[in-house]
């Protein structure tokens, strides 16, 4: 069995909301609240659910972009979020993120070269004529021509573009990378092709991904297992065959409801009540309660638990045991 490269416990990031003449905090916004998982080396866990439930602000929160509130995060063992100065820079190049829009991630006024070679001169992994060597054959790695390097992000497609973030994380050779919506901003056509490259590279360097997504046709074509996140929280956790069809949770039997299905009309879709409760102030007990079809009165007291009811199948519902 594979070792677990990454143990996330009791993950929490609340961002201040603050208000009057003071700007005094008056509330929260629980975008992670207690979350919890783990995954194995060169697997692929989905993370999936609607935007805003906080996928983002977990893969981000992992790396140490942004601070946690409480919990911990252990990679390799170590606690991510207790490591200071060499130790954390030296994390830094085992964990990377591809980031969602590569419109916006890459700097416009950088060209190819000096971006995917950042990472090597920060770390100082390389310089001179050995960093530009493996900064050509970052280039090749993903798809494109050496010539590129001297190119700005403008003269690129948004596929080519995303192939340049996906060398940029790849400089500093890391074993664990949180791929952010990494083909939601482009076109269907290169989609697959971003995709087929992620895969190609998994395989050849034995990376272990995160990949976060709405889209759920790309992560049943990429991910071993799923984790399904609603207002903060993963309501359900397992394989990816498993979760598709036999979903367990009511907010994930809708979210499958609700794949098309090519050249058929759609049957069986599950159409939610009311809109996602504010993460400001989230409704007590299960979250999902105020637009579940299938909710009873303790739904709206108690707090459910992920719960494995099958082998690797975890749930976290009152009423699904």
């Amino acid at each position: 069995m594979s070792e677990t490269i990454l143990k996330v416990e009791n993950l929490k990031k609340h961002f201040p909301v603050r208000g009057g003449v003071l700007l005094r905090q008056v509330a929260s916004i629980h975008a992670v609240d207690g979350v919890s998982f783990e995954i194995k080396q060169r697997e692929t866990l989905g993370l999936v659910g609607e935007s805003g439930c906080g996928k983002t602000t977990l893969g981000r929160t992992i790396l140490r972009l942004i601070e946690p509130t409480a919990g911990a995060a252990y990679y390799m063992g170590r606690d991510v979020f207790k490591l200071k100065g060499k130790e954390l820079r030296k994390l830094r190049l085992e964990m990377a993120m591809i980031f969602q829009d590569p419109y916006t991630s890459l700097n416009p006024r950088m060209t190819i070269s000096d971006i995917v070679g950042e990472p090597l001169a920060i770390h100082g992994l390389a310089k001179g004529a050995e960093k530009e060597s493996k900064i050509m054959k970052l280039m090749k790695e993903v798809g494109l021509a050496p010539f590129h390097m001297y190119r700005y992000p403008h003269e690129f497609s948004g596929g080519q573009k995303q192939r340049i973030a996906i060398a940029r994380a790849l400089a500093g050779n890391p074993k664990f990378l949180v791929a952010d919506e990494p083909v939601s901003s482009l076109d269907v056509s290169v989609r697959a092709q971003i995709l087929n490259l992620l895969n190609d590279l998994q395989e050849e360097h034995g990376f272990t991904y995160l990949y976060i997504s709405h889209d759920l046709s790309t992560v049943k074509h990429m991910c071993d297992r799923v984790a399904v996140m609603y207002l903060g929280e993963l309501v359900e956790v397992g394989p990816v065959k498993e979760i598709y069809n036999n979903p367990i949770h009511p907010y994930t039997e809708a979210l499958m409801s609700a794949i098309p299905i090519p050249g058929q009309k759609s049957k069986g879709r599950i159409i939610l009540k009311g809109s996602v409760p504010t993460p400001i102030d989230p409704p007590p007990g299960c979250r999902f309660n105020p637009r579940c079809h299938y909710a009873e009165p303790k739904c709206a007291k108690e707090d459910p638990q992920l719960i494995e009811v099958r082998k690797g199948h975890f749930v976290a519902c009152l009423l699904r045991k």
